[in-house]
């Protein structure tokens, strides 16, 4: 199964993350299939995401994980994949 989570990297103690595409057998910062987009927690910036290529993998099947799930929410990720589906 393919899922969308969190790939840590940066020092210890300043962590950002990479939201990539995985095998949901892989570890946390194992190979990724694919990057979707980049979420820095420490800055309030916002994140920034491939939206097309989210949607295309939501559409695919792919489960986020509840982190994850919460970014997409905030940015109204969901709605455009419910409008992109067929009805």
């Amino acid at each position: 199964m393919i899922k969308l989570r969190l790939k840590r990297y940066g020092k210890k103690g300043e962590a950002s993350y990479r939201i990539v595409a995985m095998n949901s057998t892989s570890r946390r910062d194992g190979r990724s299939l694919e990057e979707l987009g980049f979420y820095n927690p420490r800055s309030d910036e916002q994140p920034r995401l491939n939206i097309p290529r989210i949607v295309q993998r939501l559409q695919e099947g792919a489960q986020p994980t509840d982190t994850v799930r919460r970014i997409l929410e905030k940015q109204n990720v969901f709605e455009q994949v419910r409008a992109g589906a067929p009805a």
